[in-house]
């Protein structure tokens, strides 16, 4: 079963994925060479407590975190472990609140200094390739056509679309149907509906899209060990367009950029500790 939103629902849920895309500005602010892993997570718990949220992964199915934090071939579900951040490596941060009753998430990939060429060509296909679905998450559409969109520009630069682990549904549950692939036919899949809200999420490696689960039973890695970018929106169907939920743009207006340090503090209170 699918659940529409109503438009207050979808106000409330606008306001969790502010806090969302917030907070992961904040941490992209402290994400440098010798910054301790571990200290991103105490630094989100810390933050959605200040904005009278929950946090949405801990806990759930047994995640020990506030964060997914996943470096370098982690594709996803990466646990915050004690670990020091190097010039070179990329992290994904994965987030998500849960606020008046509804859950909002989102993921970014960062580079942490500089890298290859080839790996920031990675990171930016990959917030490119999200653009691009979105992009076709309109009325009459399918989930067929975004999976489309994300996997030909994908398979067209060589990248590795991960099968295993897809985009959700998302309202009063953190992950609701339908499940949205990073792959698909055109014209195909569940019909996209007005009040629809679905957190598309992209994970494209730079080489093969086969991962192995990890002895923690939670973080994904690619199986060559070679390098992987996630990024995430919540998105609502509108007749007007896309809404990217959090991000401050108006229906139709697709906005990825984070938001500034003076939106953080309106959206979070307070600017970083």
């Amino acid at each position: 079963m699918i659940t529409l939103k109503s438009e207050n629902e979808l106000a409330i849920m606008d306001r969790c994925n502010t806090i969302v895309l917030g907070v992961i500005a904040e941490i992209s602010r402290m994400i440098r060479p010798g910054c301790q892993v571990e200290d991103l997570d105490a630094h989100a718990a810390e933050r959605t407590r200040a904005a009278g949220a929950t946090a949405s992964f801990k806990g759930y199915q047994g995640f020990p975190s506030t964060l997914c934090v996943s470096i370098n071939d982690q594709v996803v579900h990466g646990i915050p472990v004690a670990r020091t951040l190097e010039k070179g490596d990329i992290v994904s941060i994965d987030f998500g609140v849960h606020l008046e009753g509804f859950h909002g998430d989102g993921a970014e990939t960062f580079v942490v200094g500089e890298t290859t060429p080839e790996v920031a060509a990675l990171v930016q296909g990959t917030r490119e390739a999200l653009r691009l679905g979105i992009e076709q998450m309109r009325p009459g559409r399918h989930l067929g056509d975004v999976g489309y969109a994300v996997q030909t520009h994908a398979e067209s630069h060589g990248w590795g679309v991960v099968r295993e682990y897809v985009g959700h549904g998302i309202g009063r549950e953190l992950h609701e149907n339908p499940s949205l692939p990073n792959y698909g036919r055109q014209g195909q899949g569940t019909r996209l509906e007005e009040g629809m809200v679905l957190a598309i999420e992209p994970m494209l490696n730079l080489g093969t899209p086969k991962v192995s689960l990890g002895s923690d039973q939670w973080t994904v890695t690619t199986a060559d060990g070679q390098p992987s970018a996630h990024f995430e929106r919540s998105v609502a169907i509108t007749s007007a367009g896309p809404w990217v939920l959090g991000s401050g743009a108006r229906p139709g207006e697709i906005l990825l950029d984070l938001p500034m340090q003076d939106e953080v503090v309106a959206a979070v209170g307070g600017g970083v500790s």
